[in-house]
This record gives C-alpha cells, sequence and structure tokens, in this order.
C-alpha cells in the first residue's frame, strides 16, 4: 500500500456518515455560555468544540495555519448538522472538522515523502506535524464517529513513520490484558516505549496517562523537549474506549489498563521498572493518583496536571459550568450517549476518588498537584486535596497570564520534579 495513498483508501467522499455533534443526545444537554481553560482552550457561540490553541500550538502547528484550517471551516456553505454551529458540516467533504484538519495534514504528510531520501530529520518532523494535524481531526474522539477513527488510524500511521526517521527510539509494546469482572475483555495492549537512545537503557520512565480528549501520539514533544533531555523514557497507550485502547471501556476501575502496562513492566528490558513514575493530564491524573495507591511498591512518584479526580466528578454545578462538548466525552467514555444529565452526574460521582474511599487518606507516593488560576475543570482545592494526601507532597500554583510561558514553564517545573523523584 502506497503511503501517500493511505487516506485515499480510509476517505470515500459520502454524506452519510454521522456527524461528531449529534453522537451524543443528552436529554437535558444545555448551551452552555463561553468559558475558558489553558488546557481545554475556548468555548463559546459558533462552535461545537472547543478551540484548543495553545495545545496545538505547543504541538508544533503554526497558529498561522491553525487558523487558516479554521477560517475553512467557517466558510463552508455546506449543510450543517447544527446551522448555529460552525463545525458541524455533515459528511466527508470542504468545511467539514475532519476532511479540512486531514487535508492540512495531508500537506505535510506529502511533504515528509519527497524530503525521506534527502533530509530524513526534516522528513521526520514533518510526519509529526502530519500527525499532529490529523489527531486533530479526529478530536474530540467520541465513540462511534467513523470519520474521526479513520484518522486516527492516519495518526498511527503518521507516528510510526516519524519514528523511522528522527534520532529516538521507539518501541511498539504489546501488553498481555487479564480479563476481570469490571473489564471482561482480555487481549493484547498496545503502548509505545519512547527511550532517549537505542543502545541504553534500562531508563527510568514516566509512564503518560492522558486526559480523555487526547491520543497517545499527543505527547510527543513533551518527551522530546523534558524527558528524553533528562535520559528518562514515556511510556504511552491510550485511554480506554479510544484509539489503540478502543476495545476497553472505561469503568470505575478507571486505571485497570495502565495496572496492567505497570505489571508488565519488568518484563520489558528497556524500562528500570524499579523506577517508575506517572503523569496525569486532566482525567488522567485520576489513573495515575489512583494507582499511587494501589501500587505504592511499584511507583516512585505522581505529578497531576490541572487533575480531575473528585470536584468536577462529583459538583453538579461544576458539570454545568463546562462546555457541552466536554460532558459529551464523558458520556461518550461511559457508554451512555442518551443519558439525561442527572443519570449521569450519578455515574461520575463514582468515578470520584475520595468518593472511592482513596484520596483523603495518606498515601506513601510522593504526588505533585498543580494547578491554573481560575480553571473550571480542576480547581485549587483539587489539587491541594492530592498534595495533601501523600508524604512528600506538592502543590505548584500556575498563573493564568501570560499563558504560552506559564504552560511551557510549567511543564518544566513538573518534568523537573519526576526527574529528582526518579534518581
Amino acid at each position: 500500500m502506497a503511503q501517500d495513498n493511505l487516506s485515499e483508501i480510509l476517505f470515500k467522499p459520502t454524506a452519510k456518515h454521522t456527524e461528531t455533534s449529534t453522537l451524543v443526545r443528552r436529554c437535558s444537554r444545555a448551551n452552555q455560555s463561553e468559558a475558558y481553560s489553558v488546557l481545554e482552550g475556548d468555548s463559546g457561540p459558533g462552535w461545537y468544540r472547543t478551540l484548543n490553541r495553545v495545545m496545538w500550538i505547543w504541538r508544533g502547528i503554526d497558529p498561522i495555519e491553525l487558523e487558516l484550517v479554521l477560517s475553512r471551516i467557517a466558510a463552508s456553505n455546506a449543510p450543517r448538522s447544527n446551522d448555529k454551529l460552525l463545525d458541524t458540516v455533515i459528511g466527508y467533504r470542504s468545511g467539514n472538522w475532519v476532511y479540512e484538519w486531514t487535508h492540512q495534514g495531508m500537506e505535510w504528510q506529502k511533504k515528509a515523502i519527497d524530503l525521506a531520501e534527502n533530509d530524513p530529520v526534516s522528513a521526520g518532523h514533518y510526519w509529526q506535524k502530519a500527525a499532529s494535524f490529523y489527531g486533530i481531526a479526529s478530536y474530540p474522539h467520541l465513540k462511534g464517529d467513523e470519520l474521526a477513527e479513520q484518522a486516527v488510524a492516519l495518526a498511527n500511521r503518521a507516528c510510526e513513520e516519524a519514528a523511522k526517521l528522527l534520532p529516538y527510539e521507539v518501541k511498539a509494546l504489546d501488553i498481555p490484558v487479564t480479563p476481570s469482572s469490571m473489564n471482561p475483555n482480555g487481549g493484547s495492549l498496545k503502548a509505545f516505549l519512547h527511550m532517549p537512545n537505542a543502545e541504553g537503557g534500562p531508563y527510568p520512565t514516566v509512564i503518560m496517562c492522558n486526559g480523555f480528549d487526547n491520543l497517545q501520539s499527543d505527547y510527543i514533544r513533551l518527551f522530546h523537549d523534558y524527558l528524553a533531555p533528562a535520559g528518562i523514557a514515556m511510556l504511552c497507550l491510550d485511554m480506554p474506549s479510544i484509539g489503540f485502547s478502543s476495545p476497553w471501556l472505561l469503568t470505575q476501575d478507571s486505571s485497570f489498563l495502565h495496572q496492567q502496562v505497570l505489571n508488565a513492566l519488568p518484563s520489558v528490558p528497556w524500562v528500570d521498572h524499579q523506577r517508575v513514575a506517572l503523569l496525569g493530564m486532566r482525567f488522567g491524573a485520576n489513573i495515575a493518583v489512583r494507582l499511587a495507591y494501589l501500587e505504592q511498591k511499584k511507583v516512585r512518584a505522581v505529578a497531576c496536571i490541572g487533575p480531575i479526580v473528585h470536584h468536577l466528578l462529583s459538583n453538579a454545578k461544576s458539570q454545568m459550568q463546562v462546555p457541552p462538548m466536554y460532558m459529551d466525552i464523558l458520556a461518550s467514555r461511559l457508554g451512555m450517549p442518551n443519558a439525561t444529565d442527572a443519570a449521569l452526574q450519578i455515574e461520575l460521582s463514582r468515578y470520584s476518588l475520595k468518593m472511592q474511599g482513596l484520596l483523603g487518606r495518606r498515601c506513601s507516593t510522593p504526588m505533585l498537584g498543580a494547578c491554573w488560576e481560575e480553571d473550571i475543570f480542576s480547581p485549587l482545592e483539587e489539587s491541594k486535596l492530592i498534595a495533601n494526601s501523600s508524604f512528600g507532597g506538592t502543590l505548584l500554583k500556575i498563573p493564568s497570564k501570560p499563558v504560552y510561558d506559564n504552560f511551557y514553564h510549567s511543564l518544566k517545573d513538573v518534568c523537573s520534579w519526576l526527574e529528582n523523584k526518579l534518581r
């Protein structure tokens, strides 16, 4: 199969695919007012998706190119599922969210193929850019979104091609998954180990626990810019129900898949399984903190950025303040696409680590909670609860402005803290 023809095979022009914003039909779904968060982006009139410019630019998307894609979506005259929302064009066609971001990714993919022989390193970076565009194309990764799932396939393929050309080594690991009462699916889970050097090891390793709206491939820059220079490997896997982890549903045992990976590390020769830490973004912090309690002898430290471990999961008022798209993501992950907000609130409360009897108890694993000012997803009390629940706990307050500088500095501070704990 020719590399540059993969997208043509996956995507065929059609208007029959279900439009993303209609996949979740919460009965009491409301139109919230404008909201902003550093980690989630802007939410306001005119868009179903939150526009996460900070994270997308951090991943390597040029701001001008980003606005160019958004302008093509906004200018489309094609039929929409909701005329008030610009990113709801129906079908794989000009103006459709998946189409436009995929189209831009293909431009970088073509550049990568053309450069592969003469400048493999630049070609590798272009493949990474293509992967970032394909990842945004699939956002917010709702269950049953066929076009988004095909964009994920393109993103994963682009990451594989980039890994062949860039200096850092990437190993694809097949982790055996043991069936359980809450997760009856067994089989093999795919995870990716990013290593500073192919010849070295075993390496101290950080297991990345993603947020709900991210793929495992979204954190490559975190490895390249922060962890690899410190000689630390990064192990990534997708959240339950999306990407390579799509066969497994999210349950109250939210850390199940990551625990399977953690238990398999002694048999991975490139990983120093006695020096393993976890880094959790948003709901990924729920997974990381849960494992800090359940696997205290195997986890050296846990760092959480904008954690979602209790407040949003148990507070109905807070749930009404976050963008509708994010509540749709939660409903999709929990397998409740047609639930009322009341039913969703009851189910979400069961995922609170405080309600599960974990957070609030003393944990021997050092934990860091990093929070932004006025974050509607994760207030200061959330990070305080994490820091105060552990021996050697640390609280990191991040000013909201200047946004980009503080975002970069906060990642550096968090990774430096992890590096110190892994010595």
